[in-house]
């Protein structure tokens, strides 16, 4: 169970919404709606889908604020699995295929090349941050959610998984593989700088 404790404006809000008036929705559209559209379009929503997914969570709360249980999580994280789950039905009906978290190319991979601080922070001091989003955009779903919700989102390893729909040990092994496979996706870049400083100290 996770113990999230709610902002002041996000229970204004639902004690608004739990008393049939809808103005309550507008504080939390205000709070949580540019970080939730922004994860559905990292997720790999075109601007409809996100559009789509972000409004049916949004309703989806003001017809039923009281399904939401503060001892579980945030309220944005509670959102973020609504959005996440109509985003996932959007592609389904459309035929697309969610690529699983699968262990191809896992095996020439090193844990070491991570590094102490990760993949994100080492990415961030040596390259730009396109470099960064074409190599998360590059990760399968699963891995890149994983990715998103816990090192960019910053959200705690059981929020995340409760928003993913998974058990912790699941999250953490997608975690786990993401940082892995961003690790190996950055080390050309990484490889090619050193290189350049390399020749540019032989011209000296």
């Amino acid at each position: 169970m996770v113990s999230a404790e709610q902002p002041a404006e996000d229970l204004r809000g639902l004690a608004l919404l739990c008393e049939g008036r809808m103005q309550g929705l507008e504080p939390i559209y205000r709070r949580h709606s540019g970080p939730l559209y922004r994860y559905l379009l990292a997720l790999g929503a075109s601007q409809e889908a996100a559009s789509d997914a972000l409004q049916d969570a949004f309703m989806s709360l003001a017809q039923q604020p009281r399904a939401f249980d503060p001892q579980r999580g945030s309220l944005g994280g509670y959102l973020a699995g609504i959005a996440r789950h109509g985003l996932l039905a959007q592609w389904r009906r459309q035929g697309r295929e969610v690529t699983s978290e699968d262990s191809d190319g896992l095996d020439n991979i090193h844990p070491e090349s991570v590094g102490e601080d990760g993949p994100l922070q080492t990415l961030e001091t040596k390259a730009s941050q396109r470099a960064l989003w074409a190599a998360i955009e590059g990760l399968p779903f699963v891995f890149r959610e994983a990715l998103l919700l816990v090192d960019i989102q910053e959200r705690s390893y059981a929020e995340a998984a409760n928003i993913a729909g998974v058990e912790l040990n699941t999250l953490r092994t997608r975690l786990h593989r993401a940082r892995l496979r961003l690790a190996e996706a950055l080390a050309p870049s990484k490889k090619a700088k050193h290189l350049a400083n390399h020749q540019d100290r032989s011209s000296l």
